[in-house]
């Protein structure tokens, strides 16, 4: 079951993030533990990931100071370094372009750089499941025209290592001008999927382009958070322009959104630009590979069991049915069709526990209402939890 931590309103960014780092200290050290040992089966050192981290410091202080000091106090409250925080919050930077392809990687010295310097090793030298690079999250936003009662809905599930379930945190939170949010995301981390009181919601698909990392640009989980406090799609779009002008993006990712207004789109980002995925009969789809024809050239290569493609046929026919409500929603995240590589990924029992890729879970949010549901496991052997916003 995830944390949930309420934050109150009305204190400094280093008082949000000293309560927050205080309350998830549990699942911030999980996390890292975690990322050292992805990385390292990369080929990255902690170490090394945290220097790539302080790289972005800046241009996380010139998109919002606030941010760069909650991240601080994020540091002090779980007893670990800036540098540790930022590592986590720069993780999709700081994997390799390459990652979601068949390239293998050397991890012995980082490895052993990790075990010098301490860190647990929870793999106990054993190689991560290469399943990890085969397919990550599933995303489907609906406008009033194709839903059942004229309301929007955002949902997806969140698949990556199983282990991970373990650092789940949902924060209750408020950003530097008092705007409240509510996210699910890793201990540690800024935000992930989430909602606002004004009915904008986001989610996340992890892409990969072959600029990944070149050069300091918005961290992607950063931006998640800066985005929570946007208003509507039309805000967020205009906010990304800003931003793709300006400061650039790290990494590649899809954030799909959706909003009171009844509006809904995904939007692609990248080193190179970004693009938007527009709906199709009020509905927007996507899974792990890029769509937008501005940035196709911009795809890094795709290892050949990636399930991106299949999974994106089959929530297209999900998405077709119309009438779309939150019960069709469910049953969608819950689609096993494509066995260990569907839409809801059931862990393959045949691997190791500790490396099992997997829908970690399940949200679904409906911005008419502000209503947000959370299935904590594979959605396909839990129910979805109805979450009670503080707004």
């Amino acid at each position: 079951m995830f944390r949930s931590v309420l934050i109150p309103q009305n204190l400094s960014a280093a008082d949000r993030g000293l309560l927050y780092g205080q309350a998830v200290r549990e699942q911030t050290l999980h996390s890292r533990n975690t990322y050292a040992r992805l990385f390292a089966s990369c080929g990255i050192s902690w170490a090394s990931a945290c220097d790539k981290a302080m790289a972005y410091r800046d241009v996380i202080q010139q998109l919002d100071l606030s941010l760069l000091l909650e991240m601080e106090g994020i540091a002090a409250g779980s007893g670990l370094g800036l540098p540790d925080i930022l590592a986590l919050n720069c993780r999709t930077e700081i994997l390799p372009a390459n990652f979601l392809s068949d390239t293998k990687h050397e991890a012995a010295a980082a490895l052993q750089a990790n075990r010098a310097a301490g860190l647990p090793d929870w793999l106990e030298d054993k190689p991560l499941d290469p399943a990890v690079a085969e397919g990550e999250c599933t995303a489907m936003a609906v406008s009033p025209q194709a839903s059942a009662g004229g309301q929007t809905w955002l949902a997806q599930n969140w698949d990556w290592l199983g282990r991970q379930r373990q650092a789940l945190v949902l924060l209750h939170s408020s950003n530097e001008v008092g705007h409240r949010f509510t996210t699910l995301t890793e201990g540690g981390m800024l935000a992930k999927m989430g909602m606002n009181p004004q009915g904008f919601a986001l989610g996340l698909n992890i892409l990969r382009s072959l600029s990944d990392g070149v050069r300091p640009g918005v961290p992607v989980h950063v931006l998640l958070r800066h985005l929570l406090g946007c208003s509507s799609v039309s805000a967020a779009r205009a906010e990304l322009a800003r931003i793709g002008q300006t400061l650039g993006f790290g990494a590649a990712s899809n954030i799909p959104c959706a909003d009171a207004q009844g509006e809904v789109a995904c939007f692609e980002v990248a080193p190179a630009g970004w693009g938007e995925v527009p709906s199709t009969r009020g509905v927007v789809v996507h899974t792990n590979h890029f769509v937008c024809e501005s940035l196709l050239s911009a795809q890094a290569p795709l290892g050949l069991a990636l399930s991106s493609q299949p999974r994106l046929a089959t929530a297209q026919q999900h998405a077709a049915q119309g009438a779309i409500d939150q019960s069709a929603l469910e049953k969608f995240l819950r689609d096993e069709t494509d066995g260990y590589l569907s839409i809801c990924r059931s862990p393959d029992m045949s691997l190791p526990a500790e490396g099992r890729v997997e829908s970690v879970a399940g949200v679904i949010m409906n911005t008419t209402t502000r209503q947000m549901w959370v299935a904590p496991d594979v959605p396909k052997r839990c129910a979805f939890e109805p979450i009670e916003m503080p707004f």
